[in-house]
């Protein structure tokens, strides 16, 4: 599935990110992804560190036809060989993996990359790279990256006004700190635990999309 440059920028609205550690007894990630999806997430990134690399295709396989169902793009986190291998929408990396590797020369150019940035000089080197988009992060403290500092608003804006491509914010984001994102620049959100860990992902994923909607619609 090929999306156009404005698809993707839209698609940041709400970027969910996969976290197995918060599934329930009984849950599946297939499932809860589901309710992700029916709640309004407009982009999924599959990132689950502990699956071998069997088991992560599997999910990733179905992760893929999920979302080719409800139209939002679906990208595998770091494995450029496995988002290859069941043809995923694209790969999202880290600065490390473009060290030395040109991850859009090995992906083509249809599928979306997204590469993670801190700084000023992360963003340009990842839009030099031939990033669709970036996430910037940690922009609260979080608990799934221990060793992230957070950045301040000026950096977020910064980087923002560096680029032309979408910047997405990740890191420690929930309901009661979206709000504080707005006027920083950037597109939309990424989430793990705001939605994978609530007790009702699909509502979390609701209401997580209308305040990113008031974020971006203040600049």
């Amino acid at each position: 599935m090929k999306f156009t440059n404005d698809e993707i920028r839209s698609s940041m609205l709400l970027y969910a990110v996969t976290d197995r550690m918060w599934l329930k007894p009984g849950q599946t990630l297939v499932n809860v992804c589901q309710e992700v999806l029916e709640g309004g997430a407009t982009f999924l990134q599959i990132r689950e560190k502990d699956l071998d690399a069997s088991a992560f295709e599997q999910e990733a396989q179905a992760l893929k036809a999920l979302c080719a169902r409800y139209r939002v793009p679906f990208v595998v986190n770091d494995s450029v060989e496995i988002a290859l291998d069941i043809d995923a929408d694209g790969v999202h990396v880290g600065q490390s993996d473009i060290q030395g590797r040109d991850i859009r020369a090995m992906i083509g150019p249809d599928k979306i990359l997204g590469i993670s940035a801190g700084t000023v000089q992360e963003a340009v080197a990842a839009q030099q790279a031939g990033a669709d988009y970036i996430g910037v992060g940690a922009v609260f403290n979080t608990s799934t990256k221990q060793d992230a500092t957070s950045l301040s608003m000026e950096q977020l804006k910064d980087i923002c006004a560096s680029v032309s491509i979408p910047v997405v914010g990740i890191g420690g984001i929930n309901a009661s700190n979206l709000l504080e994102l707005s006027g920083s620049g950037v597109d939309g959100v990424a989430v793990v635990s705001a939605i994978f860990a609530a007790s009702n992902p699909k509502a979390a994923t609701a209401r997580l999309l209308e305040l990113s909607r008031k974020m971006v619609a203040h600049g």
